[in-house]
Order: C-alpha cells, then sequence, then structure tokens
C-alpha cells in the first residue's frame, strides 16, 4: 500500500503528547474502533521494543491478526512501529508518528502508515478499498487521540494489559 498520512493538532506541549504516544498499550484506546483483541508482547509497555498483537476488524479480511513494534524511539519527536500481517505474516508494515511543536502549547501529530505486499492476491486486496478503509479508519482514530489528551480521559476500559 502506498504510504498516506493523517494528521491532527492536540491542544497539549509536544513532550506530553509523545509521552501517551511512547506507551503502545495506549494506542488500543484510540484505535479500537478498527483494531481489537490487544495482546502486549512484553510488560513494559514503554520504548524501543514495546510491542502489540490485535486483530484488524477490516470486511473480508480472512487473516485478521496482525502486530507492531516500536522500532525507534526518539523522544519527543518521533516513533517508528513496524510489523506484520496477512496470511502467515507476510505482509510487512510501518507506521511513524511524527510530533511537531506548534504554535503556544499546541502539537501537530502526523501519523504515517504503509505496506509492502508480497503476493500479487495482497496488492488486489489493497486495490479494492484496504488503503481508503485503513486512511478513513486511521484519521478517526487521530480525532479520538486528539479527543482523549484534551479532554484528559487516558487509561480507559481498553486499554491493553500482558497476557498473564
Amino acid at each position: 500500500m502506498e504510504p498516506f498520512t493523517v494528521s491532527t493538532t492536540i491542544d497539549l506541549p509536544r513532550e506530553q503528547v509523545f509521552d501517551y504516544l511512547a506507551d503502545i498499550a495506549n494506542h488500543s484506546e484510540f484505535s479500537d474502533h478498527y483494531l481489537v483483541d490487544w495482546r502486549l508482547l512484553r510488560e513494559d509497555s514503554r520504548g524501543a521494543g514495546a510491542g502489540a498483537r490485535f486483530r484488524i476488524r477490516a470486511p473480508l479480511n480472512r487473516f485478521s491478526w496482525a502486530d507492531m513494534t516500536f522500532a525507534e524511539v526518539q523522544p519527543p519527536y518521533r516513533i517508528v512501529a513496524r510489523g506484520r500481517g496477512g496470511k502467515f505474516n507476510r505482509i510487512k508494515s510501518m507506521g511513524i508518528w511524527e510530533i511537531h511543536q506548534g504554535a503556544g502549547s499546541t502539537s501537530r501529530v502526523d501519523y504515517t502508515y504503509e505496506t509492502v505486499p508480497v503476493l500479487p492476491s495482497d496488492h488486489v486486496m489493497e486495490l479494492f478499498g484496504g488503503r481508503a478503509w485503513t486512511k478513513r479508519r486511521a484519521a478517526k482514530g487521530m480525532r479520538r487521540l486528539r479527543a482523549i489528551l484534551e479532554e484528559g480521559r487516558q487509561r480507559g476500559k481498553h486499554v491493553a494489559t500482558a497476557a498473564g
């Protein structure tokens, strides 16, 4: 899938936004409308190496499990997550969150996402709505992220925890 970027402006300093995003357990709060059944890959859910496995609730998605791991964490600017999904986890993915300091105490968060389909059938699925569907869900997630942070609703009922 060709990369796409969705953005939002949050009325908080960049450091606070970064601290929230650097904890992968928090990602289930703003993306649980399409990424469900979150499982952490280790106890420490913060920083480089933190990861999670989840299901993608998408139409016609037979192989819904995917994962992502924070590969790079550069405070307070950037987080790079690499992952895999699809049948036999053959489709590589990459998500990048970049946090820019705005005017006053605002921050602009840009989320860029891309996948690398391996087989022609994977590419066909992306052509028939996969990219547009994912972009709409990511944009909604960014709106939810802004609402959660600005209204102080962190650590709700949907926070991911480590499996026992």
